[in-house]
């Protein structure tokens, strides 16, 4: 009895071969984790038909008007951002309304980050993520193109009518 086997065609893509392209979103009126999931999809490159998980793949994306981005239910009231400051008993914890205030950049890098894989690949990722307070950004000769992200969510719940 022989037996064939199938070889799959599959060829490796270096990081060299990526084209990348540049990408600029609007924040505003937009819930911040629908954001931050669409932007690390792009970071990551899962909208190419040739993305690769172990390779750097993805475009750079653009973040206008981060301090516009919205939180739904009680999440400016309840959740917690916390650092520690490397000394003993040094954690420092902040309310979302108090960083969505003063360092909205903050909150959409790190929705971001918790998207990402943890280790090298996800680090170098993350650095193609530009996040502005304004509306303005220092990258118009990359002619960056408008990501469109819907504002509401997609699918209906049970009780949605």
């Amino acid at each position: 009895m022989t037996s064939t086997t199938q070889r799959s065609s599959w060829l490796t893509k270096e990081a060299g071969e990526a084209q990348r392209e540049w990408y600029v979103v609007d924040a505003t009126g937009h819930t911040l984790g629908r954001l931050a999931s669409r932007i690390a999809m792009v970071l990551r490159g899962k909208h190419k038909a040739t993305y690769t998980p172990n390779v750097d793949m993805g475009d750079f994306v653009i973040v206008l008007n981060a301090g516009q981005a919205k939180l739904t239910g009680a999440k400016a009231d309840k959740k917690v951002y916390q650092h520690h400051t490397l000394y003993p008993g040094g954690i420092r914890t902040r309310l979302a309304k108090d960083v969505m205030a003063t360092d909205p950049e903050r909150a959409i890098r790190e929705a971001v980050w918790g998207m990402m894989p943890k280790g090298p690949l996800g680090r170098r990722v993350v650095k193609k993520l530009k996040i502005y307070k304004g509306g303005e950004h220092e990258h118009a000769a990359q002619k960056p193109r408008v990501l469109e992200v819907p504002h509401e969510r997609t699918y209906k719940t049970a009780g949605a009518k």
